[in-house]
């Protein structure tokens, strides 16, 4: 069990677990096996292969972006998601999951329209909101 004081966040590189001490969030964190960066305030594309290994085991809120390369609002949304990200570095998680490219992920949740935002707490859903949004309100769905 990890104290108050650290969070675990796993690399979305390398799969490593790391133990980040919470007042260091902010300060650009590297993976201790790879030396990637952890927290850059960028989203992070994830797979069907490395998705569990990313958000089940971060200690931080994860907001996944399911999109597609066709969708057009999710082309409109990918600047503001960037922006978000930028936003909540050091405080949440930001992926990008490729619908068409990982279907058993969009399966297991049950993305039915895209963009949709999916927040997780150690891998379990805990709020839903489909269709695109700007930065702010996206800041707001992380934060809640």
């Amino acid at each position: 069990m990890n104290d108050a004081r650290s969070l675990h966040v796993a690399c979305p590189h390398c799969g490593a677990t790391n133990r980040i001490p919470a007042a260091r969030l902010g300060d650009d964190p590297v993976c201790g096996r790879c030396g990637q960066a952890l927290l850059d305030g960028h989203p992070v594309e994830l797979s069907d292969a490395n998705f569990d290994q990313v958000v089940g085991r971060s200690d931080l809120p994860v907001v996944v972006d399911f999109w597609a390369p066709w969708c057009g609002p999710c082309q409109q949304m990918a600047p503001q998601f960037a922006q978000a990200a930028g936003s909540l570095k050091g405080r949440a998680l930001l992926v990008k999951v490729n619908s068409d490219d990982n279907p058993r992920t969009a399966s297991r949740f049950g993305i039915r329209s895209i963009p949709t935002l999916v927040k997780l707490d150690h891998g379990r859903e805990v709020a839903r909101v489909a269709g695109a949004r700007p930065a702010g309100q996206i800041v707001q769905f992380a934060s809640a």
